[in-house]
């Protein structure tokens, strides 16, 4: 029997029938949501798809999640792809693979945030530990917008996966706010390049910032002696967007 799930707030439904990744059962509605934009949006997705609609009470869609925004879609687990798949779709697109690799995000809401700004960027593929870190969960696709299942996600042993990548030339960089590490302007960012942020707190844990080739700080002004991991690793993604070219 396929374990499902329900995935809730307008964007994140939206996106999910958009991208059409993953076994869809079923839509419910709030019979009170306005019909404003999404939910004519949503309905026509759904629809198209043959998908069964249902019009339920608020107390329905509250039982599932708070902030469902009147919408909810029962659908699979999410699906997870190997590194060769991430790897495939760079060669696919002619461009050097970009990566990004999350090393024990707990928070859904940092990992979402993640997610949306990859997906904004333009990265191939995001990596996620098996391990002691958050995976796309309901509360992830919601604090991404649903920009998740427009991405390919792998969930392996990092250290490992690392020196796999290292071996298919692609440089991987660690993103640490430590004196060895060295500012964006003196690293060649424009290549094929995995980016490892590391979880709250903690940072990279000790085995993976070994296997880095190297690691990069951001610059830092103000008073606060750090950022947060979800605006580190978009810093990050936008500064080697940038150096690729990839908002000409």
């Amino acid at each position: 029997m396929m374990d499902t799930e329900w995935i809730y707030g307008r964007n994140a439904v939206q996106e999910v029938l958009r991208a059409q990744r993953r076994k869809i059962l079923r839509l419910i509605i709030q019979v009170s949501a306005q019909e404003k934009s999404p939910i004519p949006e949503i309905r026509q997705l759904a629809k198209r798809a043959n998908i069964p609609i249902e019009t339920v009470a608020r107390e329905r869609l509250d039982a599932i999640a708070h902030g469902h925004q009147g919408v909810g879609l029962e659908v699979g687990e999410y699906p997870y792809v190997d590194i060769q798949e991430i790897l495939r779709y760079a060669r696919a697109k002619r461009e050097a693979p970009f990566i990004l690799i999350l090393d024990v995000i707990q928070d859904p809401q940092n990992l979402g945030s993640l997610l949306r700004s990859a997906e904004c960027v333009g990265v191939h593929g995001v990596i996620l530990p098996y391990r002691q870190a958050v995976g796309v969960t309901p509360a992830v696709v919601n604090s991404a917008a649903g920009a998740s299942e427009h991405l390919l996600i792998a969930r392996t042993n990092l250290a490992q996966t690392i020196e796999q990548l290292k071996k298919q030339d692609i440089w991987v960089v660690g993103l640490e706010d430590t004196p060895e590490a060295l500012p964006p302007e003196m690293i060649k960012l424009d290549g094929a390049l995995a980016l490892v942020v590391g979880g709250e707190g903690s940072g990279i844990r000790k085995l993976v910032r070994q296997s880095c080739d190297l690691l990069m700080r951001l610059p830092m002004r103000g008073k606060v002696n750090s950022y947060n991991a979800a605006v580190a690793g978009s810093i990050g993604l936008f500064l080697i967007a940038q150096k690729r070219d990839l908002f000409k």
